[in-house]
């Protein structure tokens, strides 16, 4: 696959599939979990954003590093995490990927870069700045591949990271997940300028809007960005444009959108687009369909019955693993 073409083969077509489905079954089964409060504490899904994990992390090396926010269950699937590791963390047992430490928020996976989330809004965004500033003195060819959403458009860390970046002409992926509401604030009510990309370009990063609920757009779109990375051209930008069909939270009551907006934007739902759009166009069958849903199905099972059988961590070692002369491998 070029930088500005697709090869959109059958099993390419199928692995997209595939990968938001895993998202999606994952993230029914861990509301179902928390309600039986199997899980505690925070918990953000990402149904209805699948494609912009799915479509960005098909365009990155095994080199590269990925830098997410706390909405970030989609990110480490779509990087390769293992989701028996994923749903240990979240029941906060030792086998977790964070030994239980990290819960929801805090994914993490050295061996895989995936440098995890973070719980303060906007984080990410200067950790990614020197994950590759990091990256380009040791001479590695590695881009870094921020995820953030709109809120964090508001923060300081937005700008300054924005403007390092490009001073320095750092190989940064940025990618804004604009689902439209920073909790429950709509993004109307909280920026004069609501076209996020445009904040980008204008401290000279290449910058570029893409339907965020489209896998084929956004990893175009992504593949294109990547490309130009590796050649040199600086930070790139990506501002996906898509929306959360759950609450921002397991907490999140929802009195600040309608119903019926909600619904609309499920029937623009990035798997039921682009599974209509492959069965009409004759690309998926239905046995091919049922088979990698089952997949994902037995694969979360498999998962949560790694974790129910794990250990929680022994109350002597609850201070271990706090400073740097003991990490875990």
């Amino acid at each position: 696959m070029s930088g500005d073409k697709l090869h959109l083969d059958h099993q390419h077509l199928l692995r997209l599939l595939a990968q938001m489905v895993r998202i999606r079954v994952f993230e029914r089964r861990c509301a179902e979990l928390y309600q039986r409060e199997k899980i505690r504490g925070f918990l953000h899904l990402y149904d209805g954003e699948e494609a912009i994990a799915v479509g960005v992390m098909a365009t990155l090396a095994p080199q590269d590093a990925v830098i997410a926010t706390y909405r970030e269950h989609g990110q480490a699937i779509a990087r390769g995490v293992p989701m028996n590791r994923l749903m240990a963390e979240l029941y906060g047992k030792v086998e977790g990927c964070c030994r239980g430490r990290g819960g929801s928020m805090h994914f993490f996976d050295r061996a895989l870069r995936f440098i995890g989330g973070n719980a303060i809004v906007g984080g990410g965004l200067p950790l990614a700045v020197g994950t590759a500033l990091g990256d380009t003195m040791q001479g590695r060819d590695a881009v870094s591949a921020c995820f953030f959403g709109e809120g964090a458009v508001d923060e300081g860390e937005f700008h300054e990271s924005l403007n390092l970046a490009a001073l320095w002409r750092l190989p940064v992926l940025f990618v804004c997940e604009n689902n439209l509401y920073s909790m429950g604030t709509a993004l109307a009510h909280a920026e004069s300028v609501t076209d996020i990309h445009a904040k980008a370009a204008s401290y000279g990063v290449a910058s570029e809007a893409v339907d965020g609920n489209d896998v084929i757009a956004v990893e175009l779109a992504a593949r294109r960005a990547v490309a130009a990375l590796r050649a040199g051209g600086g930070p790139q930008f990506l501002e996906c444009r898509t929306y959360r069909t759950r609450a921002h939270s397991m907490f999140d009551a929802q009195l600040y959108r309608d119903k019926a907006e909600v619904e609309a934007w499920k029937q623009r739902s990035p798997i039921l687009r682009f599974q209509s759009w492959l069965e009409n166009s004759h690309l998926a069958f239905d046995d091919e369909v049922a088979r990698l849903e089952a997949d994902a199905e037995a694969e979360v099972t498999a998962a949560i019955e790694f974790a129910e059988a794990g250990h929680l961590e022994a109350l002597e070692d609850l201070e271990r693993f706090v400073v740097m002369d003991e990490v875990p491998a």
